[in-house]
């Protein structure tokens, strides 16, 4: 037996094989949560893990479970993230997590390894959150923090279910969420921020998630002649959403530290040049590594919306999309990170992420760590983002030590 090793080229051709499922313009993916090009890309995924001599379990969420044996039964090390993309993705955003799992285990075959404890590659339903709210959703019912029916009955925005599409696209398994319950879980990420690259490091061992609060917010106005109807006289419901977006930059200023708020989608009724809105819809991202914060933020936005809405003679109504409070990871996997990092004479940090991950759902059952790889100019959820392939390599090497490490232990 000698060493395992990892064949790089494949894995940068799977990257690139699955990136051709629900490819658009400029490299990028759209693979929506639960659509007919996700479905695609879950079976072609599925068909290499079959092909590996894996076995697939499939659970009522839709997550998929690959497991190799060990020499003894028990909890698994699960390694994987998600297979899923915003409308305007790119090719890594968690792509990188489950094809790096895979990899591992095609290394360990060829070294004739096998190792003490069962090893898992999965992938998550709806980690994006981009058609389905809350984000993260297979995972956090995979842990408990969501029912399966509750998860069913989630809609997009043209009223379909998640329990109807999972089984249209027959990925309503069988297995009830949350039956694998690992050993320890380790995720391979892109950061998809500027922090590494600005920093010139190689390796981020990550320390936790920031607190995530997505809310939609609908103002209520009443429509009238954009000529004809005096400025003191209007009930703008666009006006007021304006007013909210603007505010949300001057609230992360005012906080400073890690605040960060975002308007990410805005629409107008009726949506004419002529006609003042009756209705404006938007949604506000607000996040923080510290609970205390976000809940003042939190605190500080709503009120503002109230009172803007109102001085304007407007209604508002809010509806939480999903919450999740700070997380931090193991102290002895981020320390396992690091060292590792050092072993291979990588660069290395600690940080937190910045963006949601199947990993902090994965927190709440057992010991859990993230490698981060930096992202080019720190796009991400962009068609042009981009790692670099020695940065890829780097993190999956460690990766594959990572989970050897556990497995043996």
């Amino acid at each position: 037996m000698s060493g395992p090793a990892l064949d790089f080229a494949h894995l940068h051709t799977a990257v690139a094989d699955l990136a051709h499922v629900g490819a658009i313009d400029g490299g990028g993916c759209a693979r929506l949560a639960l659509t007919d090009e996700d479905k695609a890309g879950r079976d072609l995924v599925v068909s290499w893990m079959r092909a590996q001599g894996l076995t697939v379990h499939v659970d009522a969420i839709g997550n998929v479970f690959a497991m190799r044996p060990g020499r003894e039964e028990g909890p698994p090390v699960m390694t994987g993230s998600h297979i899923d993309t915003v409308r305007t993705g790119g090719r890594f955003d968690g792509n990188l997590g489950v094809l790096a799992g895979l990899e591992v285990c095609r290394a360990l075959d060829a070294a004739g390894i096998t190792t003490r404890r069962p090893l898992c590659v999965a992938f998550f339903t709806n980690e994006e959150g981009a058609r389905f709210q809350p984000d993260m959703m297979g995972s956090l019912v995979h842990a408990g923090g969501l029912t399966l029916q509750e998860a069913w009955a989630a809609t997009d925005g043209e009223g379909k279910r998640v329990g109807d599409e999972l089984k249209r696209i027959g990925y309503r398994g069988s297995m009830t969420p949350g039956t694998i319950r690992p050993h320890a879980y380790v995720e391979l990420h892109i950061e998809q921020g500027p922090v590494l690259e600005e920093a010139g490091i190689t390796i981020g061992a990550v320390t936790g998630v920031q607190g995530i609060s997505w809310t939609e917010v609908t103002v209520s106005g009443t429509s009238a002649h954009a000529g004809t109807t005096p400025m003191r006289l209007r009930h703008d419901a666009g006006y007021v959403a304006g007013l909210c977006s603007t505010f949300a930059r001057r609230l992360t200023q005012d906080m400073g530290g890690a605040q960060v708020a975002t308007v990410g989608a805005n629409e107008l009724r009726p949506n004419l040049i002529n006609v003042i809105a009756n209705r404006a819809r938007f949604t506000l991202d607000l996040r923080n590594t510290d609970e205390a914060l976000l809940k003042e933020a939190e605190r500080r936005a709503f009120a503002f919306i109230d009172d803007a809405a109102r001085a304007e003679g407007c209604t508002v109504e809010r509806r939480t999309l999903a919450r999740f409070e700070p997380v931090e990871f193991a102290p002895d996997m981020i320390d396992r990170v690091e060292h590792l990092a050092r072993a291979h004479g990588r660069s290395v940090m600690r940080l937190p992420s910045g963006a949601g991950h199947d990993a902090q759902m994965m927190a709440r059952l057992c010991p859990t760590g993230m490698i981060f790889v930096p992202s080019v100019k720190g796009l991400s959820h962009n068609v042009a983002e981009f790692t670099h392939p020695g940065d890829i390599e780097a993190g999956a090497a460690i990766l594959l030590d990572l989970m050897l490490e556990l497995a043996q232990s």
